[in-house]
């Protein structure tokens, strides 16, 4: 038997799968619901997303500000994109590339950073694929039991356990047609992989919508997720075939909480200049409130007192600034030191010092 790297790889992931679907099972059996009951397994995967979306809610607050970043620098980037514009050559795409990732740098921030959350659920989206498929394995297995502690009859109840009494958690569109009741199966997963597709496009929607600046929709940035918002959506589409029922509520109910998140912030936290951030300041006008200059939201006259005295110190440190003198070129420099002065009046001559002359004898 050959070395299984990828389980090898996923098994601590697995693990901690398990420990989480097992203790919301428990929770939910505690209350009076069925063991194998389809219901119950469902609310433990939507459990095993408030736990995953929860544990991610830094990395979300990282992505936001890694974002803000992005859209800061935007003009600084698109100088450099101007600066190399039309040179294709090796020596000038190299210093374009030293010039951006030196932005990056001394800005603390990367576009990748602003997909670190879906970055790091990928491998706990993988992980549950890996146990709703070893699920399975029950049928060619009874004495079958999962890497933690999905034991052998959590795994039976499991395997057992249907969505409306008729879809199995662990079967996806290639293999429902063999199963009794089959078309029914077709029908909840087609139904739910187009809400998974739907709820995806609409939270990247709001964003690019709603929450981006003018100046960030004429970047290159905003013309790639603008791709995306179709490109990702295609994708699913091709997946969504291969993904277990249970994998894709999964992904159903992590859409739904990122795309409420994504609702929170761009109303609350929008970026400034976009249009949400413009619809925030007529809600706050309309309570007779304001944003000061640190972001903080306060009563209007505080806010206008605060413009007042910003506007005051800007005049005088303008007045206060050196005048600045016009340039002059060295042709009319030349001719300045050229041109003859004024003529200045005569002045009177000095009395003269000698003796007056004597009178002349008769």
């Amino acid at each position: 038997m050959g070395f299984d790297l990828i389980g090898t790889i996923l098994w601590p992931l697995k693990w901690l799968v398990e420990l989480v679907l097992v203790a919301w099972h428990w929770v939910f059996t505690a209350i009076g619901l069925a063991p194998a009951a389809g219901l119950t397994w469902v609310l433990s995967i939507v459990g095993l997303v408030i736990v995953v979306r929860a544990a991610l809610i830094p990395l979300f607050v990282r992505q936001i500000k890694s974002q803000r970043k992005m859209m800061e620098i935007a003009p600084e980037l698109r100088k450099v994109q101007e600066k190399y514009r039309g040179k294709k050559d090796q020596l000038s795409r190299e210093a374009m590339s030293r010039e951006t990732m030196a932005l990056y740098k001394k800005h603390g921030t990367t576009p990748v950073s602003s997909c670190l959350p879906l970055l790091v659920q990928m491998p706990v989206f993988f992980a549950l694929f890996s146990v709703l498929n070893d699920v399975q394995k029950i049928a060619a297995n009874p004495s079958f039991s999962g890497v933690g502690l999905l034991d052998n009859r959590l795994t039976q109840e499991f395997y057992d356990a249907k969505l409306f009494d008729v879809a199995s958690l662990h079967v996806n569109l290639t293999t429902a047609w063999s199963q009794p009741d089959g078309q029914v199966s077709v029908i909840i997963l087609i139904i739910l992989v187009v809400l998974m597709i739907a709820s995806q496009f609409f939270t990247q929607l709001q964003i690019i919508s709603k929450n981006l600046s003018p100046e960030a929709k004429t970047g290159q940035a905003y013309q790639m997720q603008r791709i995306m918002l179709f490109i990702l959506p295609l994708g699913f589409i091709f997946s969504g075939v291969f993904f277990p029922l249970g994998v894709v509520i999964y992904w159903f109910a992590s859409n739904l909480w990122t795309m409420v998140q994504q609702f929170i912030v761009i109303r609350e936290m929008p970026t400034p200049g976009s249009e949400a951030a413009k619809a925030r300041e007529e809600r706050l006008a309309r309570k007779g409130k304001a944003i000061d200059s640190n972001g903080k939201v306060v009563p209007l006259e505080k806010y206008q007192a605060e413009q007042q005295r910003l506007l005051e110190e800007a005049e005088r440190a303008r007045a206060a600034a050196p005048k600045r003198q016009q340039p002059v070129g060295k042709q009319r420099a030349k001719k300045q030191s050229t041109k003859p002065t004024a003529a200045r009046p005569a002045a009177s001559p000095p009395p003269s010092t000698d003796a007056p002359d004597a009178p002349t004898p008769r």
